[in-house]
């Protein structure tokens, strides 16, 4: 019985029938590919965003140019009855259904974010080793702005499988932490002395915040690391550049040697 509903749904395929079907998609291919050829060069003779305009239309072009051909193939193969309808219609949900999921998780991600506030406009976060400043939370996708001017794209599915990490969480104090490596033989005290100056004398400070020098001993030396807060975050780089040019300075009209060499297993979770 099933295999007679199977049988059912298909039409008498002949010769006539697979040529026609063939030559549909023979002309779908042509299309698509008159449209990256020919588009790509419309653009590059346009300029500003009328440019992007004409690029954006080729995977446009090419998805209708898909969707027409098969469109017109399917009725060629199979006879258009009500109960065929449902039936394809139904394959084809559950089929565009498993292609959205990750479009969906990210919807539903971004509701879940819209309560937890994982991120916000203006926070700092990394995701996947990309960082930067939040500049537009959507439906889908939140949207940052590294150090490089590059914009990047995160879905919001990222909340159910990645780590996130928010430097200033919703606040206006976004924590800095400046690393110097010296060799073990020196006065500590000093050293630290002289790194908290640097600290407080920087034009980036944030003063009500505290500023703290702390250092731990390691096989190859000693880490001293410089914790302290600019007064935007924004100002986050200015102010590591500062500390690093200035602590350097200072570092070495003093009695100390920087280590030429440190072991990579020194980044780990204390690294930071």
């Amino acid at each position: 019985m099933d295999s007679e509903r199977v049988v059912g749904l298909f039409r008498n395929i002949t010769t006539h029938t697979l040529i026609e079907a063939a030559a549909v998609v023979l002309a779908a291919m042509v299309l698509v590919w008159m449209s990256q050829k020919l588009l790509p060069w419309l653009g590059g003779r346009l300029h500003s965003s009328r440019r992007h305009y004409v690029l954006a239309l080729i995977p446009t072009i090419r998805i209708l140019v898909i969707l027409a051909a098969v469109a017109w193939i399917v009725p060629l193969f199979i006879e258009p009855t009500v109960q065929n309808t449902v039936a394809i219609l139904g394959a084809a949900g559950l089929a565009i259904g498993f292609a959205l999921k990750d479009y969906v998780s990210s919807l539903l991600a971004g509701i879940v974010a819209a309560y937890e506030l994982p991120y916000r406009p203006g926070d700092w976060i990394e995701v996947d080793g990309s960082y930067g400043e939040v500049k537009h939370i959507g439906m889908r996708v939140v949207e940052i702005v590294t150090p490089d001017d590059t914009v990047v794209f995160i879905p919001h599915h990222k909340l159910w499988t990645g780590l996130i990490h928010n430097a200033n969480n919703g606040g206006a104090s976004l924590m800095c932490v400046v690393n110097f490596y010296l060799e073990p033989d020196h006065d500590a005290h000093e050293v630290r002395r002289v790194l908290e100056d640097v600290a407080l004398s920087s034009p980036y400070l944030k003063l009500t915040k505290p500023v703290l020098v702390v250092l731990d001993e390691q096989p190859w030396g000693t880490r001293y690391r410089i914790k302290a807060y600019p007064m935007d975050p924004r100002q986050q780089f200015q102010f590591i550049s500062d500390l690093t040019a200035r602590g350097k300075a200072c570092l070495r009209d003093m009695p100390v040697r920087f280590v030429r060499f440190v072991p990579e297993q020194t980044n780990g979770p204390d690294s930071h």
